[in-house]
């Protein structure tokens, strides 16, 4: 994960004609698809409802597997939070942000499409909507939506950092549990979206917009401050500054 310096390239432009570019954003529709088909499809109940710790479970789960499955395709962002995170650090370009946001809105839609389609008319019910809780107003809404995601985000950050080479192998899975966790605590205040398409995707086909603004604000808000807290305080130094510090604060010690 580069930081993009120059701003013809921070634009982006040039991405378009480059086939890399749309095998990541059809990676994009694929992975926020299946996610959100996921995610949507454990909340609803046949027999009994489900607990909050089988939707916990199943969203860290897929988030997981599709970041370990797309991450070297895409990156793996599955979120427009996540990609508006990267944006605002540098780390992907105008263009690609706006393809990205747009092929992750596309895969939920079809996500709840389909899930629409597999499920018995009778157990739809809001094909997992995201809601708030009894008693909870949309400004509360907007903080846990916010608070979740900058954990999110900020863990993204930090096991992306390429500045870091004692995160081996670990990245989607701290990013699946920081998912999983989040979900655990936050279910019954918003249904934990932290994923503006997530909860995108069943909108439109349910028609319940109540309260949507927060789905997309309080993500995007949590996101794009995990990133810039991330960036600009808590990255990684560079190695040969880091290197160099620490031979020098060898020497000190050395000394007679």
């Amino acid at each position: 994960m580069g930081k993009i310096k120059d701003t013809r390239e921070y634009m982006g432009t040039s991405e378009l004609t480059q086939l890399a570019t749309w095998k990541a954003v059809a990676a994009e529709v694929v992975g926020t698809m299946l996610l959100t088909l996921v995610v949507c499809g454990s909340c609803i109940g046949f027999n009994t409802p489900p607990t909050n710790e089988q939707i916990a479970f199943a969203v860290g789960i897929i988030v997981f597997c599709m970041v370990q499955a797309l991450g070297h395709v895409s990156g793996g962002h599955i979120n427009p939070a996540v990609t508006l995170g990267m944006l605002v650090a540098r780390y992907v370009s105008v263009v690609r942000a706006l393809l990205y946001i747009m092929a992750q809105c596309v895969g939920a839609l079809a996500a709840s499409a389909i899930l629409k389609g597999l499920t018995p008319t009778d157990k739809q019910g809001n094909l997992g909507m995201t809601q708030l809780g009894e008693g909870v107003n949309s400004g509360q809404a907007f903080g846990v939506e916010l608070l979740i995601t900058f954990i999110l985000v900020l863990t993204v950050f930090g096991v992306c950092d390429e500045r870091r080479n004692d995160v081996k192998g670990t990245g989607p899975l701290a990013i699946g549990l920081s998912v999983t966790a989040s979900h655990l605590g936050a279910l019954p205040y918003t249904g934990a979206a932290m994923n503006p398409a997530r909860s995108f995707g069943p909108a439109v086909i349910t028609g319940i917009w109540a309260n949507h603004w927060v789905y997309w604000a309080g993500p995007i808000s949590g996101g794009i401050l995990a990133a810039l807290l991330y960036t600009y305080v808590f990255r990684a130094p560079k190695a040969a500054s880091y290197d160099l510090e620490m031979d020098n604060y060898g020497k000190r010690n050395t000394q007679p």
